[in-house]
């Protein structure tokens, strides 16, 4: 498929999504948000790509929403009740057309990652502003570049809390931190993200695309996909779950482990001191 505003590459068993706008630091436009959908469907659906790897072009991750959208929004008042029935139908049909039977809070035109069964990399390599945060919030992982800058930018352009960000963001940083982030919508750096569990490893600018890049194929070449997909699922659902109902769903898929290929090669490649050849069955 061809996209007109992301770039896709599979190499090494792991698909690039790069979002390529770098003039506008990848401010992020309804085209660029269907062609991620079909970026990310895509690699969800290819055998042979077992891990994903979200990032922008050039200087900036995504800066947010492009100014351009938002002007035209100040000037034409509240968006129309038509115009949200579009998002919600355009992410329903997508939902359909992927196969996906997925919890509601799924189903939204940003949350879906959690329903590709791949672990999705939000390598941040620089600005990570108001919608380009939210979007990185729902990769699985984030790597940020020691030059990456964060804000949520809303409360700065009248707005609120988007997209589940009041959910999501507590949840990685706890309430406090969120609350700072979002009611001054300060910018923070790199360090201050890996402080507050914002980020999870921090890379140097110099080379962070290669070191992404090997964290990324120590996914694809050491891990079972059949276990990251099942371990994916389960945390994401458990956020919605108690703890007795997060241990039976863990008992039912420990069982099933079991029986599967990958089971029985990650014990043989153990005892045979080699490296695996998962099957992702």
């Amino acid at each position: 498929m061809g996209y007109a505003e992301v770039l896709y590459e599979v190499k090494d068993r792991v698909a690039t999504v790069t979002l390529h706008r770098p003039d506008k630091l990848n401010a992020w436009t309804a085209q660029m948000g269907r062609e991620v959908r079909a970026a990310m469907t895509e690699a969800g659906r290819d055998e042979g790509v077992r891990v994903i790897v979200l990032t922008g072009a050039g200087r900036g991750f995504c800066a947010g929403a492009d100014m351009g959208l938002l002007a035209g929004l100040s000037g034409a008042g509240a968006p129309t009740e038509d115009g949200a029935a579009v998002l919600r139908r355009e992410s329903a049909e997508a939902d359909a057309a992927a196969g996906h039977d997925t919890r509601p809070d799924f189903r939204g035109p940003y949350a879906y990652f959690p329903t590709i069964p791949k672990p999705i990399i939000g390598a941040l390599n620089g600005a990570t502003a108001g919608l380009g945060l939210v979007v990185a919030l729902y990769c699985d992982l984030r790597l940020a570049s020691d030059a990456a800058i964060f804000t949520t930018s809303f409360a700065r352009r009248g707005l609120v809390a988007e997209h589940g960000i009041s959910w999501m963001l507590p949840r990685l940083v706890g309430l406090p931190h969120a609350l700072d982030l979002l009611l001054s919508a300060r910018k923070i750096d790199a360090a201050e993200a890996l402080r507050m569990g914002l980020v999870s490893q921090v890379l140097p600018q110099a080379g962070f695309a290669a070191g992404v890049a090997a964290y990324a194929r120590e996914l694809a070449d050491l891990v079972s996909p059949r276990s990251m997909a099942v371990m994916k699922r389960q945390l994401w659902e458990a956020q919605f779950q108690n703890l007795a109902e997060a241990t039976a769903t863990a008992e039912v898929e420990m069982r099933r482990s079991f029986g599967s290929e990958d089971f029985r090669e990650g014990v043989a490649h153990f005892l045979e001191k080699r490296a695996p050849r998962f099957t992702g069955r």
